[in-house]
This record gives C-alpha cells, sequence and structure tokens, in this order.
C-alpha cells in the first residue's frame, strides 16, 4: 500500500501544478457539451395500436371443407418483415417524405434511417400490435404511422390473395398434366380391351375360373343328356311292349274312365265368381270378417256338389256298354308314349349340342390358359396405373375446390379482422432527449477532460518533488537538499490561489447543479 501511495502522489503532484489548465479545459467541455445537449432536436413520438382478431366462426364452420391458414402465424410473420425496403419506400411514397428527397443518396440515406427508426412490437400472445416513430415534427411523425397501419393491413390481405391464386396455378397445371396422363391411360386400356375382347369375362373373373365354370357347366349338360337318352330308351321300350301285348280288362277300364269327360258349367261358374269376389274381400277384411267366413264356406259347399255331381255322372256313364273302349285307349296309350319319344328326342337333340358347344369352349379356355397369366399381369398393370392417375386426379380436383374456398374464406370478412384500438397520435410533448439524465454525463465528462489534459501534461514535463523521486528519476546519487521558506506575502498569495481554484470549480459544478434545477422547474 506504501508503495502504491509512493507512485500515486507523485502524479498527483504533478497533475496539481497543472491544475489551472484543467479547469480550462473543463469549463470550455463543459460549455460545449452544455450547448450540445442543448442543441439536440426534440424528438415527438406517433404511436398505434392494432389488434388482430382471428378467433372468427367461419374457422370451425369451415373446418374439413375448407384448408384453414394459420392467420395467428401469417401475422406475426408480417409482423417480423413488414419493415423492409420494398414496404418503407412504399411508406415514403405515402407520406410525402420525399419531397426533399432528390437524390439517389439523399433516398437511400432516408430509407435506411426510416428503417432503423421504424418500431413495431407485440404484446405477449394476444396479438395485440404497437407501431411507433419518431421525428422532430409532429405532423410527419403522425402521417409515418397512418401509412404504416396502412401498409400493415394492406399487406396482409395482399400476401393471403397472392398465396392462393399461386397454390391455385399451380394446382391448375398439376390437373391438366394429370388430365393428360389420365387420358392416355384410359386409351392404353381401351386398345388393350379390344385386343383381348375373348379373354374378358362379363362377370370380372379371371381364365382359372372361367375354365372352372365350363367344366362345371359341361358336366351339368353332359348329366342332363344322359337323363334324356334313358328317358328316350324307356320310352322306345315302352311302345314295343304296347305294340306287342294287348290291353288287359283293367287297363281299358281305367283308360275309358280316363276318357269320359264330365262337365259341371253351372257350379263352376259359381265357384269362380264366389272366389273372385273372395279375392277382392281380402283386401278389405281380415280371414275373421263373417263375409270371408261365409264365401270360403260356400266354395267349399259347392265343390263337395261338384264333386258328388261328377261322380254320379261317371258312374252312369260307366253303366253303359262300351264295347270299342279297349281299342281307343290302346291307342290313346301309343300315341301318348310317341309324343314323350318324340320330346326326348329332341331334348337329345339339343342337349349333344349344348355338350359339343361346352366342349369347344372347354378347348378354346385351355389354350388361352397359355397366354391368360401374361394378359392378366398386363391388365393387372394397366388397371393399376389408371386407378392410381384417376385416384390423383380426383384428389387433385377436391384440393383445387378446397383451395377456391380456402381463398373465398380468407378474403372473407370476419377470418382476421384487423381492429384500431388506438388511432394514430402524437405525443404533445417531446419524449427525447432526456437533457436532464445528459446534461450530468456532460459534467462529468468536462471533470474527466480536465483529469486527462493535467496528466498528460504532468507526464509531458515531469518535475521531481522530494530526494527520493529525484534519485528514482535520475539514478543518480543526491548529496544534499535545500528547503524552501516562504514569506508571508508568497504565503497569502498560495493561499488566494486555492480559493480562485475552489470558486472555479464549484462554480463548474455549481452552474451545473443550478441548470438542472431550472431545466427540472421548466419540465414541470
Amino acid at each position: 500500500m506504501r508503495e502504491l501511495l509512493a507512485q500515486i502522489l507523485p502524479i498527483l503532484r504533478g497533475m496539481w501544478k497543472y491544475r489551472w489548465w484543467a479547469v480550462l479545459v473543463s469549463w470550455v467541455v463543459a460549455s460545449v457539451s452544455t450547448v450540445l445537449v442543448l442543441r439536440i432536436p426534440d424528438q415527438y413520438e406517433a404511436s398505434a395500436r392494432i389488434f388482430v382478431d382471428t378467433q372468427s366462426i367461419l374457422k370451425p364452420l369451415m373446418a374439413g371443407l375448407a384448408v384453414q391458414p394459420n392467420i395467428d402465424q401469417q401475422v406475426g410473420m408480417l409482423s417480423r418483415t413488414l419493415i423492409s425496403r420494398p414496404n418503407v419506400e412504399k411508406l415514403i411514397r405515402m407520406a410525402d417524405l420525399d419531397l426533399d428527397a432528390r437524390t439517389k443518396p439523399q433516398q437511400d440515406g432516408l430509407v435506411d434511417s426510416l428503417m432503423r427508426s421504424l418500431q413495431i412490437s407485440a404484446a405477449g400472445r394476444d396479438n395485440l400490435y404497437t407501431l411507433a416513430y419518431r421525428n422532430s415534427e409532429q405532423d410527419k411523425a403522425k402521417r409515418v404511422i397512418q401509412s404504416l397501419v396502412s401498409i400493415f393491413v394492406e399487406s396482409s390481405l395482399g400476401a393471403n390473395r397472392k398465396d392462393t391464386d399461386s397454390a391455385k396455378i399451380f394446382i391448375d397445371e398439376q390437373i391438366r398434366n394429370h388430365e393428360r396422363q389420365l387420358e392416355e391411360a384410359e386409351a392404353r386400356l381401351k386398345s388393350f380391351r379390344l385386343r383381348n375382347l375373348e379373354m374378358q369375362g362379363v362377370d370380372g373373373k379371371d381364365s382359372a375360373s372361367r375354365l372352372s365354370d365350363i367344366n362345371e357347366q359341361l358336366n351339368r349338360a353332359k348329366l342332363e343328356l344322359r337323363e334324356a337318352e334313358n328317358s328316350r330308351e324307356a320310352a322306345k321300350a315302352q311302345i314295343e311292349v304296347e305294340r306287342k301285348s294287348a290291353v288287359n280288362p283293367v287297363t281299358a277300364s281305367l283308360l275309358q274312365e280316363s276318357s269320359i269327360v264330365i262337365a259341371t258349367p253351372e257350379l263352376d261358374a259359381r265357384i269362380g265368381a264366389l272366389k273372385r269376389n273372395l279375392d277382392q274381400s281380402l283386401h278389405r277384411y281380415t280371414e275373421q270378417h263373417p263375409d270371408i267366413v261365409m264365401a270360403r264356406r260356400l266354395i267349399k259347399e259347392l265343390e263337395e256338389q261338384k264333386r258328388k255331381d261328377i261322380q254320379e255322372q261317371r258312374r252312369l256313364a260307366m253303366s253303359m256298354p262300351q264295347a270299342p273302349a279297349a281299342p281307343a285307349a290302346a291307342n290313346l296309350a301309343t300315341q301318348e308314349l310317341n309324343r314323350m319319344l318324340a320330346a326326348t328326342e329332341v331334348q337329345a337333340a339339343a342337349l349333344r349340342a349344348r355338350v359339343a358347344e361346352y366342349e369347344k369352349r372347354m378347348l378354346k379356355a385351355r389354350e388361352s390358359m397359355k397366354v391368360a397369366p401374361q394378359i392378366e399381369a398386363e391388365a393387372a398393370q394397366l388397371n393399376r396405373d389408371y386407378s392410381l392417375m384417376k385416384k390423383n386426379y380426383e384428389s387433385l380436383v377436391a384440393r383445387r375446390q378446397s383451395a377456391e374456398m380456402s381463398g373465398r374464406l380468407e378474403s372473407a370478412a370476419g377470418v382476421a379482422d384487423f381492429r384500431l384500438i388506438d388511432p394514430p397520435r402524437v405525443s404533445p410533448k417531446p419524449v427525447s432527449p432526456n437533457r436532464l439524465a445528459i446534461l450530468p454525463m456532460a459534467l462529468v465528462a468536462a471533470i474527466g477532460a480536465g483529469l486527462f489534459i493535467a496528466f498528460v501534461l504532468s507526464q509531458l514535463r515531469p518535475v521531481a518533488f522530494g530526494v527520493a523521486d529525484l534519485r528514482h528519476r535520475t539514478g543518480l546519487p543526491v548529496l544534499g537538499a535545500v528547503s524552501v521558506l516562504l514569506s508571508p506575502t508568497e504565503i497569502r498569495h498560495e493561499r488566494m490561489d486555492l480559493l480562485r481554484f475552489a470558486l472555479a470549480s464549484g462554480g463548474l459544478v455549481g452552474v451545473f447543479i443550478a441548470g438542472m434545477i431550472a431545466m427540472t422547474m421548466m419540465a414541470r
């Protein structure tokens, strides 16, 4: 500590030697600094607050029908990119700030100055934005904020419309490309189907399934052919038996009884009329209705009477002599067997033709099985390509519709509502500079400048204070020292000099304090 004081004290003594230079420099620097601070132009701040309402009822209503734009993200990005050179140039033209900037460097300087001066700040997560600008002219600051508010709103809507239009143009181009590819795929599929028309089944089955179906149909036709041929052989055998043998009495009696035709026209007419009436009544009434029950009872009685009349007439007819009945019955049996034989012949011929056709189809199907896998693989690939292109095309068409609806949704009122909470206004009093905070810094700078000058002069023209300092500076031995004895006049002169220095230094601080008090009173 003693060594440190030993080094500092000579420096302070040297600076004390040039104290008047320090006071002079301090006064000059303080005066100049005060004038500069007082000449700083007053700055007036114009500000406005905008609230962006993104909570619209259209968003939940249009969910799933249109692409929901992220309004919060768009507005946030807009607030961060609003102060760009194109927007600032537009702002200068809107606020008539380019009247004094005629050259290109002046215009560039004005743009750079505005980009540094404009302020956009967000208040938390509430989409509340504050726009601020400071200028020495109140009217100019207000015009700048008004223009900035207009650009803020218009840029959002314009960007949305531009993005939507770009998306629609891109989707339309992709739809045209996919439509052309879809037409080419349809043409290839059509040409393939025309080339392989005989290989295609109506039900969409493959060649193996069609071969299995043809084989099953062939087996069924062969079975029916065998049945028809057996029926034909049985009919031929029965005809031979009828030719060789005569008709026995029992057969003749049965044939005679079957050949007797009994007619009851009156009862048939009554029964038919009752049945028709019964059908009409069933549409209106239930089974338990008295008319329904009565009608059914009458029908039953008439049918019973008809059966008795037929039996009575048949009994009377059988009691009469019928000698020629046997030959007639035999002829009827033979004719019936001949008709059965002819029917079986016709059926067998048709079935033989069917079996032949199915055999031809079987052979053709077996031949087609050799090339069927390749054709089916080609058909599957064509169908897969066509289905994929069709799906993409339909998806693009749906997205275009969604994009159009999204564009209308973005431009609709209420999706993002820009509300001007505080209109552009200018502060009635200057907001800067804060001279009360700058002037103390000027006083500190003046005092520092005086101390610095005194230190520099003491180092440029060093003086030794005491024997030890002289020995340290010269490196030579000191043989002796002569003391100075001051006269009363010199002592009084030293005191007056010290008083003048105190008054000069204290006056500098006092003037600053008085000025600060005066400015505070004026500000109030």
